[in-house]
């Protein structure tokens, strides 16, 4: 999970280590105090051989701020979270060159259906029939190497399997991959969007680089909040990839956009979170067809209907 897009430069790094219920409420707490265009926040399960896909599990936090921050303010702020080994975790001092081949040295390709993310040093991983999305190592994070990510991109082939969307959304954009692998896949430009600008001029460099320079409508705007997005029961395939409090306070929006037979693929969630969102898009007509679990992270599927679709009785 992550929140805020990784900052051009890395200036300092803060990692901590904690339980995964902790992790999920750093992250939206950062996410909420820090300015996204000056820190990033990932959390993660750490990998130990065994996937526990547990709460009690061992996760790592890490901060990416773009300038040294206030080490006795951010302290502060953790403390009632995490507790006093705050007080002890470094902050970590890094440079650009040692970032970017960090970078490189973590991004390895991730195949997801037949979506294969990579960066330019694993172009030779491509097979002929992949959807190949390349990423540069600078712009490595927040890309498909995450299950939230990922778990969206399988969800994603699965509705392909069924049928072919015509018009596609997706809301908190980030990178662009997921637009982007839509897009390449059903042939059809896809309306993007991310509060954040620099977020969105990425997502644009990134359908450069992938030789599909228009194949995004991109958009800089909260949620919903812009033209191209804002168009009721038009949008038969919507991904929202963001944290759960987000996920809550848009569901209106999001279930107002989307067509009477569309699908609506939610991510950025833990298990924990499952039963409050579910419950939240309940309420505005929508029932969960499949839910996945990847990395800790799971990903919902919703559609239409108010509630599951109940078997005939036989007479």
């Amino acid at each position: 999970m992550r929140e805020g897009l990784l900052p051009a430069t890395v200036a300092t790094v803060l990692e901590l280590s904690t339980s995964g219920e902790k992790a999920r409420v750093l992250t939206e707490l950062l996410g909420e105090v820090f300015d996204p265009t000056e820190t990033a926040i990932s959390a993660f399960e750490v990998e130990d051989g065994v996937t526990t896909l547990s709460l009690n599990a061992p996760w790592k936090v890490e901060i990416y701020f773009a300038t040294h921050p206030d080490e006795e303010a951010v302290r502060d702020l953790l403390r009632p979270i995490v507790g006093d080994v705050i007080d002890g975790t470094p902050f970590t001092t890094v440079n650009q060159q040692d970032w970017v081949a960090a970078s490189l040295d973590g991004l390895k390709p991730v195949r997801a259906g037949r979506v294969l993310v990579h960066g330019a040093h694993d172009r030779e991983a491509v097979r002929i029939n992949d959807v190949a999305i390349e990423i540069e190592a600078a712009l490595a994070f927040g890309t498909g190497h995450h299950g939230t990510t990922a778990g969206c991109l399988l969800a994603l082939d699965a509705e392909l399997k069924k049928r072919r969307p015509r018009h596609g959304l997706d809301v908190g954009t980030g990178t662009g991959i997921l637009a982007l692998a839509l897009a390449k896949q059903i042939k059809r430009k896809v309306v993007a969007g991310d509060i954040d600008a620099i977020a969105v001029e990425v997502s644009a460099h990134n359908a450069r680089i992938n030789h599909a320079p228009q194949a995004l409508d991109l958009y800089v705007a909260p949620g919903l909040r812009h033209a191209k997005a804002n168009r009721p029961g038009h949008f038969d395939l919507v991904f929202a990839n963001i944290l759960a409090g987000p996920l809550k306070r848009l569901a209106p929006s999001l279930a107002r956009a989307l067509s009477a037979d569309g699908v609506l693929i939610l991510s950025g969630l833990l298990e924990m979170d499952v039963a409050g969102v579910v419950s939240t898009y309940r309420h505005q007509g929508l029932y969960l067809a499949s839910r996945s679990l990847r990395e800790g992270w799971a990903t919902l599927v919703m559609k239409k209907g108010g509630a599951a679709p109940r078997p005939r009785r036989p007479y």
